[in-house]
């Protein structure tokens, strides 16, 4: 910007925590980059609107305003770099988000993404990422192409395609024809990182409990027993229902929170107070989840990620108990400061929010050895979850295969 004279003003899209406390942080904290200015356009429609009349280098956004934005400013889009933090958010080209980006594309001089996870579901991932940094140079301009010359298709019910398939040698043929425009960089490469240390706790419920639990399995699966073909949505929908009953509670139809076991809360309790008052990242799937851990741990004194006022007093060691849904704090914030142990109490299917949670943690700046401890209910669905995390498994894919083996099961039992 003032070396090279080669960009006049920037904008930085990232998640609103990130957009919020990381960037701003980030510049203070180097030399070369005290001197830049930035305004962060948060808030209000009102705050925003100030923050874009006030004058700085770095004008910074959260991703979920990037459509206000782009309407706000139409053809006059002022901003000659752009730099997308977490541009795998931007992979579904159905989304608003894209369609508005895409539209002001060609304003733009120069656009660079950061991502940890580009193709987190697989290569399918990857078309609109690109489009953003090329316009479709590389990939093509259509996603239908791109599709069709590097993919075949997967699962299907009649027109509708659930996922595709790679053709043969595309992976390679893709990773060269973007090779000009993408660098790879592991931090374990370059850095030195401390060991990173996984455990899978077992939690084993009592035989009536488990008996209760196969019934209940039993009941949801045989809702899909006629089914020639079980859908996404359908398949993720019974996921859910084992993987609240793996957890102790479920809802019922009337959406109300009925408790069936304690098995987890008491082995998070256990491993809470094993860790003599280090501070433990507790990532927690369903809401019934985060209302009976605070109800059961709040001798602890635990306390939601909400805000960035809940990252600081993390970092200064102010926070024993930090409750957290992957979702919400799976990119870019920096944690590590304030501990170096994670508990997962529920477990997800999705290996990109997995990955981004433990990163929070264990990531440069870190100085002790990250533990990662899965609570897993024997004989559950939970097995299949952290099977496919372990073997980095596409979590659809693998979601999919858990239910029609439970599918298979019951029917030969039948």
């Amino acid at each position: 910007m003032y070396e090279e004279l080669e960009v006049d003003k920037v904008l930085v899209i990232a998640p609103l925590r990130v957009a919020d406390a990381t960037w701003d942080a980030e510049i203070k904290k180097w030399d070369h980059l005290k001197h830049l200015t930035f305004s962060k356009v948060l808030g209000t429609a009102a705050r925003r609107k100030e923050a874009l009349k006030a004058k700085a280098d770095i004008y910074i956004i959260n991703r979920e305003n990037i459509s206000w934005l782009v309407g706000y400013y139409g053809t006059a889009f002022p901003f000659d770099m752009v730099v997308i933090d977490e541009l795998s958010s931007f992979k579904s080209p159905k989304a608003q988000r894209f369609k508005a980006l895409k539209m002001v594309r060609p304003l733009i001089n120069r656009v660079v993404g950061l991502t940890g996870t580009p193709s987190p579901n697989s290569l399918i991932d990857l078309w609109s990422q690109l489009y953003l940094l090329d316009m479709g140079e590389r990939l093509g301009k259509f996603i239908g192409h791109y599709r069709t010359n590097y993919f075949n298709p997967g699962q299907t019910n009649g027109h509708v395609v659930f996922n595709y398939k790679l053709k043969r040698q595309s992976e390679e043929l893709i990773y060269e024809r973007i090779s000009d425009i993408c660098i790879s960089m592991k931090a374990r490469d370059y850095l030195d990182l401390p060991e990173r240390i996984d455990r899978t706790v077992d939690v084993v419920l009592s035989d009536q409990d488990q008996k209760m639990y196969e019934e209940f399995e039993k009941k949801m699966v045989l809702q899909f027993m006629d089914q020639e073909e079980i859908s996404v949505a359908n398949a993720a929908g019974l996921s859910n229902k084992l993987l609240q009953f793996s957890n102790g509670a479920v809802y019922n139809e009337d959406k109300q929170v009925r408790e069936i076991h304690k098995e987890k809360l008491n082995t998070l309790e256990e491993i809470v107070d094993c860790a003599n008052g280090k501070p433990i990242l507790v990532f927690y799937s369903f809401k019934h989840d985060y209302d009976r851990i605070m109800k059961q741990l709040k001798k602890y004194k635990p306390k939601k990620l909400e805000s960035s006022k809940d990252i600081k007093d993390w970092n200064n060691g102010k926070i024993r108990l930090l409750l957290a849904h992957p979702a919400s704090c799976g990119h870019g914030l920096n944690l590590q400061a304030g501990g170096h142990i994670i508990v997962w109490f529920g477990l997800t299917w999705s290996l990109e929010l997995y990955q981004q949670a433990n990163a929070r943690l264990d990531r440069q700046g870190q100085t002790q050895n990250v533990i990662i401890h899965h609570l897993v209910t024997k004989g559950t669905i939970d097995e299949d979850v952290i099977k496919a995390l372990r073997s980095k498994a596409t979590g659809q894919d693998a979601l999919m295969e858990a239910v029609k083996a439970r599918v298979r099961k019951y029917k030969q039992i039948a």
